[in-house]
């Protein structure tokens, strides 16, 4: 007989109990053995440090206790007074076997292994400060250098100033321009990075400590990269290499081929690759197409990405190269695929929409005895129910009549507001809770929960859906 790996204790309320039964009694025969308690308590969620610390009792052989998600207590004092860990279960119920396959709590991002660098497109344009703010904002969003994209026929009379301004602030700086005067004086001016050289440029190269990134001479031209990238081996200088990335349809899949081949012929040369011209030229959401391409940069080993965010569809592209190096250093130390590590980049859509079917809503819509409007979203429709009622709809005008708030603007304010995220959630496809923002992965910044405590009703009429089970 396989020896049991722990003992979990999961805590829970009167409504939550039975679901967490059944929830467990679907995995079949896990590697823990488990006992579950109900905390005398109606609203899993509603449990405080101090009813737990008066009515759990003996945890003698738990390995660790199971709370539900939403508990807002404090662990630390529990596993004090207690002697074993206490942790936070999944939000969801329905998401407790998924959550019990991953030991250990949520996985490590902090490891990657791809620097990116974040261009600056209009810095001539830009003063100073202007440059250093920028900068800010770019290594607050993940971005390990600052390139300073030169313009063509636009002075650049502030370049040195610029450089060293962000070198004082602990900057790494890169500098990308077609003229070969400016990047001389770039790399004088003690630039870490020159972009872009050729074969042709080499001297300038070789005169200066800035690490050069090379290009073909010529557009698709592999053998005078690989010529260049041999001269600057047999001289012992570090460098980079750029293949170039093309748009769609003007030679995008060839260019892949290109850096492929490239790792081919020279196995161990450091690469960047600019996937500028995928997300800034193409109409599409950028968060799948930079996980495309940043997979391809895992793959061949390709460890600098150049990420430009000029176009507004684009305006999260650092953070999302960022999220996405994290989540595929991950996958590759697990040797795993880069799937149910991380949903930062599920923006639109989420992996498990909708965690209780429609027959599961009913059940539970049937053991309410409070006004207390819930709302939850399934694959037929959004569901609002309390004591007297349940409704599915699809539109929420339809059941607007059926609340009765029409004389209390503050809960009718509310119940729109929530019903419109339920309506948003079932057309995309995303996780609804009400309460709570919708989650956006990393195209927003994460937002706290907002403050309704203004919207609580006058008197026993209607009130909220604050009184959710969990």
């Amino acid at each position: 007989m396989v020896e049991r790996a722990e003992h979990i204790l999961f805590l829970t309320g009167r409504l939550a109990e039975p679901r967490l039964r059944r929830v467990l009694a679907r995995l079949g025969e896990p590697p823990f053995t488990f006992e579950v308690r109900q905390m005398g308590v109606k609203v899993a969620a509603l449990m405080t440090t101090e009813i737990v610390l008066r009515r759990l009792g003996s945890v003698h052989g738990a390995t660790r206790v199971v709370l539900p998600g939403r508990f807002r207590g404090d662990l630390a004092r529990l596993e004090a007074a207690f002697g074993v860990p206490f942790v936070r279960g999944p939000d969801e119920l329905e998401d407790l076997p998924e959550w019990l396959g991953r030991p250990g709590g949520p996985p490590d991002l902090s490891g990657y292994d791809i620097r990116i660098f974040a261009e600056i497109v209009e810095a001539p344009q830009l003063g100073v400060d202007a440059i250093l703010e920028r900068a800010r904002r770019l290594r607050a969003q993940g971005a390990d250098v600052v390139d300073l994209g030169c313009l063509p026929g636009t002075p650049f009379p502030h370049l040195e100033e610029a450089i060293a301004a962000l070198h004082a602030e602990g900057h790494r700086v890169s500098v990308d321009s077609g003229d070969r005067h400016e990047l001389a004086r770039a790399a004088r001016a003690g630039a870490d990075y020159l972009l872009s050289l050729d074969e042709r440029g080499l001297d300038l190269a070789l005169e200066h400590a800035a690490v050069p990134v090379l290009v073909p001479a010529r557009p698709g031209d592999l053998d005078s990269l690989v010529r260049a990238c041999e001269q600057l081996l047999r001289a012992g200088k570090p460098f980079l290499a750029d293949p170039v990335l093309d748009p769609i349809h003007m030679g995008f899949a060839a260019s892949i081929v290109r850096y492929a081949e490239l790792r081919r012929k020279l196995p161990e040369v450091e690469m960047l690759m600019g996937i500028g011209n995928l997300t800034e030229l193409t109409d599409a959401d950028t968060t799948g197409i930079t996980m495309t391409v940043m997979g391809i940069c895992s793959e061949l080993g390709i460890r600098n990405v150049l990420v430009v965010q000029v176009s507004p569809h684009c305006r999260r592209a650092v953070v999302e190269a960022d999220r996405a190096r994290r989540i595929l250093f991950r996958a590759r130390e697990e040797g795993s695929l880069p799937q149910r590590i991380d949903p930062s980049l599920l923006c639109l859509r989420d992996r498990r929409p909708f965690p209780r079917t429609a027959a599961e809503i009913a059940e539970l819509a049937r053991e309410v005895r409070d006004r207390n409007f819930r709302i939850e979203v399934a694959e037929d429709g959004i569901h609002v129910y309390n004591r007297d009622l349940h409704r599915v709809v699809a539109d929420p005008f339809a059941v607007f009549a059926d609340l009765g708030v029409e004389r209390d603007g503050g809960h009718a304010f509310y119940l729109g507001v929530e019903l419109a995220r339920a309506e948003i959630a079932l057309k995309l496809g995303k996780r609804y809770v009400q309460d709570e923002p919708l989650f956006w992965g990393c195209a927003v910044d994460p937002q706290p929960s907002a403050d309704r405590s203004h919207f609580a009703p006058a008197g026993p009429t209607v009130q909220s859906g604050r009184g959710r089970e969990s």
